[in-house]
C-alpha cells in the first residue's frame, strides 16, 4: 500500500510541474526565445567542427 501512495504522490507532483512549465512556454516565440535557440545551434555547430591543429613553435637551437 505504501508504494501505491508514493506513486500517486509522484504522479500528482509531476502533473503540477508540467502545468507550471506550460505557463512559461510563450504562445509566440519572442526575441529572447529565438536568440537562445540560435546560440544553441551555434554551439552545436562549433562542437561538431574539427579543431584546426596549431603549428608547434620552432624550438631554438641550443648552443653549448
Amino acid at each position: 500500500m505504501h508504494s501505491d501512495i508514493h506513486l500517486l504522490l509522484h504522479t500528482y507532483r509531476s502533473a503540477e510541474l508540467r502545468h507550471e512549465a506550460a505557463e512559461f512556454i510563450p504562445a509566440r516565440p519572442g526575441l529572447r526565445h529565438r536568440m537562445g535557440w540560435t546560440l544553441v545551434e551555434l554551439g552545436l555547430r562549433l562542437a561538431q567542427s574539427r579543431p584546426h591543429p596549431h603549428p608547434q613553435p620552432a624550438r631554438a637551437a641550443r648552443t653549448a
